[in-house]
């Protein structure tokens, strides 16, 4: 609840439900069979994180407000994962065959990797992140994590050390790249709008419309995609290039807006 970019946004309405319920509605259309649970902060802001949880009928594991691995690895403790999957609560318009096609190419390869993910490079839009990894790897990464931003983001330490990890990447089948021109995350108001619309037009027909599904409706109308396209390509990144060595400038883009 206490992003400072737009303050409570995992809470904001999405046709009669949280954006944060709407998401939990999504990835529970995987096909894989996982238990999906909402790790927040212990902070008071956050007890209405645990509210919507229990109300969703969903686990909810509370930790470090700034520590996201430790959170993480806790909560994979408490349910005794042996995969963990991190799928960020920002991502209401995530994809779930995106989700079960990253899961498809981790189980096709049993004892080849250790992480997983879409996201290195992406090539999807925004906001369709999934991270696979084996336990073992996270608690590594716990115990030798010790940057802030390892801490806070939870998997850079992994990414960063491709010699201690075997590393998987799965990449959009279509050839194409929408990772920079196309944002489908939450992190400020116009991202709200942007996110509204979307489902207005596309889940009255489907609940479970797919990412093909919001590409053709930003082409019939373009002026849903504008609604966020100031901010297409920023991320968090750009905050620590100068800390990350594997990632560069041309994946993120700066802003004069805060």
């Amino acid at each position: 609840m206490s992003s400072s970019r737009l303050p409570g946004k995992v809470m904001l309405p999405l046709l009669g439900k949280s954006l944060l319920a709407r998401m939990v509605e999504r990835l529970q259309m995987v096909k894989h069979d996982a238990i999906i649970i909402i790790a927040t902060s212990v902070n008071v802001e956050d007890d209405i994180i645990e509210q919507e949880a229990a109300l969703m009928d969903v686990p909810c594991y509370r930790g470090s407000i700034n520590n996201l691995l430790e959170r993480h690895y806790m909560a994979a403790l408490r349910y005794e994962a042996d995969l963990v999957l991190k799928i960020p609560s920002d991502c209401p318009l995530i994809d779930p065959r995106i989700v079960d096609e990253v899961i498809d190419f981790f189980l096709k390869h049993p004892g080849k990797y250790d992480y997983v993910s879409n996201l290195h490079p992406a090539t999807w839009p925004d906001g369709n992140d999934v991270e696979i990894m084996t336990t073992p790897c996270l608690e590594k990464t716990w115990r030798l994590a010790e940057r802030p931003l390892e801490l806070e983001h939870t998997t850079p330490y992994i990414w960063e050390n491709p010699l201690q990890f075997n590393i998987g990447n799965v990449s959009w089948g279509s050839g194409q790249d929408y990772s920079m021109s196309h944002r489908f995350t939450i992190d400020y108001k116009e991202d709200y709008d942007f996110i509204a619309r979307v489902y207005e037009e596309l889940y009255p027909e489907d609940p479970g419309f797919s990412c093909d599904d919001i590409l053709n409706l930003l082409t019939k109308k373009p002026e849903i995609y504008e609604l966020n396209e100031l901010y297409a390509g920023v991320n968090w990144y750009r905050h620590h290039l100068d800390e990350l060595n594997t990632i560069s400038s041309h994946q993120t883009k700066n802003t004069g807006h805060k």
